[in-house]
């Protein structure tokens, strides 16, 4: 699944695969977000990616897709 985590006063925003499906992804968010603290998300390469929940401006999930290629990828 692809994750894409907005952060306040920052242009970029952080973006990564993990292997977790939407609803664990929505559980973790819920937590951090009702208790203030941390979201604590893992990627595909079992990095871990921490948030400090008071700075999520946006959260973005998709399923990931492939990239096109040749003539009838329009």
């Amino acid at each position: 699944m692809e994750i894409k985590i907005g952060i306040q006063h920052s242009a970029r925003e952080l973006s990564l695969e993990s292997n977790l499906t939407a609803a664990e992804v929505e559980a973790a968010i819920a937590a951090a977000l009702k208790d203030g603290g941390l979201l604590i998300l893992v990627d595909e390469k079992d990095r871990k990616v921490l948030v400090p929940a008071e700075k999520i401006a946006y959260i973005e999930l998709g399923e990931p897709t492939g990239r096109r290629v040749g003539f009838g990828a329009i």
